[in-house]
């Protein structure tokens, strides 16, 4: 039995609907482990600075590798985790 052409979007909708949910998924926890790592890099480098161990010479934005440049990962990485979530949750509530 051949499947007219205007019901093959109903007989897909689930497949996609559930994939979709599994990329939302992904996306949340892996940019929260994301955003974990790159704080305690951040952390680590920062109580290193605390302690004299590492100092940069000259810190220039940019050009030296330093907590700063982990830390605004960490953030964005955290960002974009709640907005994910946000957004799937609401539009989990909407359907």
């Amino acid at each position: 039995m051949e499947i007219p052409v205007s019901m093959c979007h109903i007989v897909r909708a689930p497949f996609y609907r559930e994939r979709r949910y599994l990329v939302e998924k992904q996306i949340v926890t892996g940019s929260y482990w994301l955003g974990l790592l790159c704080s305690l890099i951040a952390l680590g480098l920062r109580l290193l600075n605390a302690f004299g161990i590492l100092t940069p010479n000259v810190v220039q934005q940019g050009q030296t590798l330093w907590y700063m440049s982990f830390y605004k990962g960490a953030l964005l990485f955290f960002l974009i985790a709640i907005a994910t979530a946000s957004y799937a949750s609401v539009r989990g509530e909407k359907t």
